[in-house]
C-alpha cells in the first residue's frame, strides 16, 4: 500500500507534532524577551538591538538554504534526515542559554558581542532542525488531506508552545527577583531544556529509506540550489511570498506584546493575559481551520484565516484613546485567525514540494525547507528589527537593570501602532502575494498519480 493511501500513525503524528514543542519555544521567546532583554536590561539603544537581530537572521538567510541542500545529500548517502535534526537538538539548548547569560559587569558594547555570538549560534543550531524537520511532510506521505491532518496537529502543539513559552518565560524571569539577570538566566536554563527535549523526541520520526550514491556538495552549489527551486517554482514564491509578510505581522506584534503590557497597559502581568489570550483561541481554532480546508479547500480557509486576523489587529488602533481590559477580545480573534495562518500554509508547502519533484524529478524537500526556514525566521527577526526602528523614530528611552524612566507620549503611540495598523497592513500584503498561487487540490492529486 502506497503512502498516498495509508493513512498516518497515531504515533507518526504525534512524534512529529512534538518538534513544535521545541520549535514554538525557540521562536516564542526570543521574540518575546530578546529585544526587551537589551533595551531594558542590558542598556541597548534601540537601533542596536534591532540591528542585532537583523544581522542574526542575515546569517540565517545564507546559512538555511545550504543546510537544505546538505540534508537533501544526507538523505541520499545515509537514507535519513535524523543526523542533521538530532545536531540541531543537541546544541541548541547550549546556545539559548549562552543568549541569556551576559555577565552584569560587561558593559553594553561587550554585552552586545555577547548575544550577538551566542543567539547567532542558537539560530544555526535551531536552522539544523527545523530545515529538514519541515522538508519531512512531503516524505512521510502524498495525501493532500493527511498532510493537513499533520500540520493541523502539529500547530496545536505548536500554539500550546507558544502559550507555555509565552505565559511561563516571563513568570520563570521572575524568580530572579530584583537580580534580572539571574532571572533570565533561569528562563534560559528551564526553557532550553524543555525545547531540547521536544527536538529530540521528533529526530526520530525522520524516515529511513536506502542509502545511495551522491555527490560531494559545495557551499556555493547548496547555496544555488536554494536559489534554483525559488526561481523555477512559482506557486513556492508565491506561498513563501506571504508566509513571511505573515510573519513579519506576527513577529512585529510578539515583540511589541512586552512594550503594550509595561507602558499602554501598565501592567507587568498583561503580557502573560495577551500570550493566553492570543494562544487560547489557537489551540481551539486549528481543528476547525482544518474542517473548513476541507469543504472550501486550503487556499479560501487560509485567505479567511488571514482576513480575521487582520480585523482584530485594525481594532487595537483604540488602545490609543482607551487603554483597557477590552483589549484581550480582538486578540483572542486574532489567536483564532492565526490558527489557521500557521497550519494552512504550512500543509500546503508539501503540495508544492510534491509537484514540484514530479515536474523536475529528485528530492529537494530538504532545499525547499532551507528557503522556507530562511524566509519564515527572516519575516519574525524583521519584526523585531521594525519595532526597534519606530521605538527610536519616536523616542523611546532605554534602560538598564533597576533603572525607572519615562516614556514620552510619541512612543507610547509608536507602540500602539505598530501593535495593530502596521501589523493589519503587512497582512493585506500578504494576501496580494498569495493570489498568485496557483495550486488547488484537483491539480495537485492529478500530478501525484501521474508521477506514481
Amino acid at each position: 500500500m502506497s503512502a498516498a493511501e495509508s493513512p498516518l500513525s497515531r504515533k507518526t503524528i504525534a512524534t512529529y507534532a512534538v518538534g513544535s514543542l521545541g520549535t514554538g519555544g525557540f521562536s516564542t521567546l526570543p521574540g518575546l524577551v530578546l529585544v526587551y532583554y537589551l533595551t531594558d536590561t542590558l542598556g541597548i539603544a534601540a537601533l542596536a538591538a534591532g540591528a542585532l537581530v537583523a544581522l542574526a537572521k542575515i546569517w540565517d538567510v545564507v546559512v538555511d538554504p545550504v543546510i537544505g541542500a546538505r540534508s537533501d545529500r544526507s538523505l541520499a548517502v545515509t537514507g535519513s534526515r535524523r543526523r542533521f535534526m538530532m545536531l540541531g537538538a543537541l546544541l541548541l539548548p547550549l546556545f539559548f542559554v549562552l543568549t541569556f547569560a551576559v555577565p552584569p559587569a560587561l558593559g553594553s558594547a561587550a554585552s552586545w558581542v555577547w548575544v550577538l555570538v551566542a543567539f547567532t549560534a542558537a539560530a544555526t543550531a535551531f536552522s539544523l532542525f527545523q530545515v529538514p524537520y519541515i522538508a519531512l511532510p512531503a516524505e512521510l506521505t502524498d495525501d493532500y488531506d493527511q498532510r493537513t491532518r499533520l500540520v493541523s496537529v502539529r500547530v496545536v502543539v505548536l500554539t500550546a508552545a507558544i502559550l507555555l513559552f509565552g505565559a511561563g518565560g516571563p513568570a520563570l524571569r521572575e524568580l530572579g527577583g530584583a537580580d534580572e539577570h539571574l532571572g533570565y538566566l533561569i528562563m534560559a536554563v528551564v526553557a532550553g531544556l524543555l525545547i531540547g527535549a521536544g527536538l529530540l523526541v521528533a529526530s526520530f520520526v525522520a524516515t529511513t529509506r536506502q542509502a545511495t550514491d551522491a555527490p560531494a556538495v559545495s557551499v556555493a552549489q547548496s547555496f544555488r540550489s536554494g536559489v534554483a527551486v525559488l526561481r523555477r517554482s512559482q506557486p513556492f514564491r508565491a506561498l513563501l511570498g506571504a508566509f513571511a509578510l505573515q510573519g513579519l505581522a506576527t513577529g512585529l506584534m510578539l515583540a511589541g506584546a512586552q512594550y503594550v503590557a509595561t507602558w499602554v497597559l501598565e501592567s507587568q502581568a498583561a503580557v502573560t493575559l495577551l500570550f493566553i489570550a492570543l494562544i487560547a483561541p489557537a489551540i481551539l481554532f486549528a481543528p476547525v481551520w482544518q474542517a473548513v480546508s476541507r469543504r472550501v479547500g486550503k487556499e479560501r480557509a487560509f485567505v479567511a484565516a488571514s482576513l480575521l486576523y487582520a480585523v482584530a489587529a485594525l481594532a487595537l488602533t483604540a488602545l490609543l484613546a482607551a487603554p483597557g481590559d477590552w483589549v484581550y477580545l480582538p486578540v483572542a480573534l486574532a489567536g483564532a485567525g492565526y490558527a489557521g495562518m500557521q497550519s494552512l500554509p504550512l500543509s500546503m508547502l508539501p503540495d508544492v514540494i510534491s509537484v514540484d519533484s514530479a515536474r523536475h524529478g529528485g528530492s529537494a524537500a530538504g532545499t525547499f525547507g532551507g528557503v522556507w526556514t530562511a524566509g519564515e525566521t527572516t519575516g519574525m527577526a524583521l519584526g523585531a528589527t521594525a519595532l526597534t526602528v519606530a521605538l527610536a523614530a519616536t523616542g523611546y528611552v532605554d534602560s538598564v537593570a533597576g533603572e525607572t524612566v519615562a516614556q514620552p507620549s510619541a512612543a507610547i503611540a509608536g507602540i500602539v501602532v505598530s501593535f495593530s495598523i502596521v501589523p493589519a497592513a503587512l497582512i493585506v500584503a500578504s494576501l496580494w502575494a498569495f493570489s498568485r498561487y496557483p495550486l488547488r487540490k484537483n491539480s495537485i492529486d492529478r500530478t501525484v498519480e501521474a508521477r506514481a
